[in-house]
């Protein structure tokens, strides 16, 4: 792409992000041609689902809910799924010992019991937990959900060389010397030799951790701890047809296209307090870029985008002047950023990673993502601010929310010198194809590092493929890549369940790797170590706070934005709120429609 080229369309996105801005501020108040406080097509007015719920009382049964996406999941496999939509749509059709609370803002981070009848009895020094099924839980084919069943839900997490690409917390705290092979060569007669977990009967699981860890509940509130039935698992398979312990089921799923479940009549609400199971069919429509998705939206084709990563700035900017009473505009819990791999040089020098950190202009990345409102604050280090521990903006060790937001030249060109590379390099920024926001973000990043002598070209790629294309370090390192641009949000809200993927050397994989820089640092394993053994909150909070200082001192990630973003909620939606336990996103689970078409 030529210079000219990138410079029209960062003045595009410059002009869409005033344009942006100066709607919202419209919204804010109240004017414009849609008041912002309700629409003639029933909406119920801008913000009214941000951590409130909008129109519960309007919610029927029955009807079809149709979802649409930019992108498929990762993985449909609840072992598998990593992508933060995977797990809020997933609880249509599985079910966990624990979950979030199905309710608006804080409160849906909190837990509550699912399978199980109570939150779990914890004793031995917070080294056992010991949970007992409800009754009248059901498979899709109506047998009993056991304990064993969880169980072996569960191992699978261990078959990382069939099921790779999910969250492996339980794997690493069951059986952190690794001594368990997994289900698939578990060479015990019911496939259950896994030794932490015992079945003493089918209502009762026990869990026997080998060292406490404060988190232990939150990992098993994770899709990768639902039950999965021996006789029904077909391994690498299984993401095409998941067997349902909701109150859905899978009736057809075309991968990249579309997914249609209906309702699971085996599944009893006298089993399930915390699913409504409103609509009679779920819908997904899966559509090759965002822009055509926002349109479907606009055109009330279509109820909610399940992706839940805001709308593109061409949709946006029309939603805001002609539809602001359908829209919501959460903080997330996410930051967006750039990442560099140390296996692809120069950046395994820290010099030059912190020339790109420094050179960036952070002004120009925080309007590619839609400015201020529509795509938040800059950010300036690489923890979320719902994350006990977090300091904001307050800590800015590079200065990028002020002396140095709009890129220092002088600065850059002095890391440059001093990684042994005066006169600048070339290099490669990875970027999902299917984003345009993220497509205008790497090319806001080109055009600032041309400022000061790195050359970067833009590969984009397959947005449902990141497990073995971003995923895959040998890849990473054959491509060149030296810039990942990728964001992420807590697993669940604590430092552990942020950034343990992100910055412990134990979790750097050959597939489905999410340490993409493969940060390998004795001192921040060893402060996550201190972290899952301080059972006290201020404790942990310290522990969290030094190690986000660790990480930005490693010079690892440019932070772009403390993500906000722009949600559309279609005319026909009731019981829609946002919420903590999804990252900011609307709760999906109990989404009910006002008239049932």
């Amino acid at each position: 792409m030529t210079t000219q080229g990138t410079s029209g369309r960062r003045k595009q996105a410059l002009a869409a992000a005033a344009a942006v801005a100066a709607l919202l501020t419209t919204a804010a108040c109240g004017g414009g041609s849609d008041d912002g406080k309700g629409s003639k097509n029933g909406a119920a007015g801008f913000d009214a689902a941000n951590n409130k719920v909008a129109q519960a009382s309007l919610a029927k049964k029955g009807g079809t809910l149709r979802f649409g996406g930019a992108q498929d999941a990762d993985s449909w496999d609840t072992t598998r799924g990593y992508y933060g939509f995977m797990w809020n749509f997933a609880r249509y059709y599985s079910r966990q010992l624990v979950t979030n609370k199905p309710e608006p803002g804080k409160a849906g981070a909190e837990l509550t019991p699912d399978l199980a009848t109570g939150l779990a009895k914890v004793t031995d020094d917070g080294k056992t937990y010991t949970y007992t099924l409800r009754d009248g839980v059901t498979w899709e084919d109506g047998k009993p959900i056991t304990s064993k069943d969880v169980k072996y839900g569960i191992e699978r997490v261990w078959a990382q060389d069939v099921l790779s690409g999910g969250p492996t917390y339980l794997k690493d705290v069951l059986d952190p010397k690794a001594e368990y092979k997994g289900p698939y060569k578990d060479t015990s007669k019911d496939k259950l030799g896994l030794k932490a977990i015992d079945t003493p009967n089918d209502k009762t699981i026990v869990f026997h951790l080998p060292k406490a860890n404060s988190d232990f509940q939150e990992m098993l509130a994770l899709i990768s701890a639902s039950p999965v039935r021996q006789d029904k698992d077909t391994k690498s398979k299984y993401a095409l047809h998941p067997f349902s312990s909701g109150p859905y089921k899978f009736e057809s799923y075309s991968p990249g296209k579309d997914l249609t479940l209906v309702r699971n009549d085996q599944w009893k609400q006298a089993s399930d307090p915390l699913r409504k199971a409103y609509p009679d069919k779920i819908t997904v429509q899966f559509f090759s870029d965002a822009n055509q998705l926002d349109q479907r939206l606009l055109n009330g084709d279509l109820d909610l985008d399940i992706n839940q990563t805001g709308m593109s700035p061409q949709g946006r900017t029309t939603a805001l002047k002609e539809h602001k009473a359908n829209l919501d505009n959460p903080v997330s819990g996410y930051i967006r950023y750039a990442v560099f791999p140390q296996s692809v040089k120069p950046f395994d020098n820290i010099e030059c990673r912190k020339a790109v950190i420094l050179g960036a202009d952070h002004v120009s990345l925080q309007t590619a993502r839609g400015g201020p409102v529509a795509g938040g604050d800059i950010g300036t280090n690489m923890l979320p601010p719902s994350v006990p521990g977090a300091e904001g903006q307050k800590y800015d060790p590079y200065e990028l929310s002020s002396a140095n937001k709009g890129g220092n030249v002088a600065k850059a060109k002095e890391a440059l010198k001093a990684c042994g590379k005066p006169n600048g390099f070339s290099t490669t920024i990875a970027v999902r194809n299917n984003k345009p926001v993220e497509v205008a973000t790497a090319q806001s990043l080109q055009a600032s590092l041309k400022k000061i002598g790195i050359t970067a070209q833009i590969d984009q790629y397959d947005g449902s493929q990141t497990t073995g294309i971003i995923g895959s370090p040998s890849n990473v390192k054959k491509k060149g890549y030296g810039i990942i641009i990728m964001g992420w949000g807590p697993d669940f809200p604590s430092v552990q369940g942020f950034g343990l993927p992100l910055w412990d050397s134990k979790y750097i994989a050959q597939s489905g790797n999410n340490n993409y820089a493969l940060i390998n640092d004795k001192k921040i394993d060893g402060l996550f170590d201190d972290y899952v053994n301080t059972l006290d909150d201020a404790g942990k909070t310290k522990v969290a706070t030094e190690i986000n200082h660790k990480v930005m001192e490693g010079a690892y990630y440019l932070p772009f934005v403390f993500e906000k973003f722009i949600n559309w909620r279609g005319d026909n939606l009731a019981n829609v709120y946002t919420t903590d336990g999804y990252s900011g996103t609307y709760d999906f689970v109990n989404l009910g429609l006002k008239s049932a078409k």
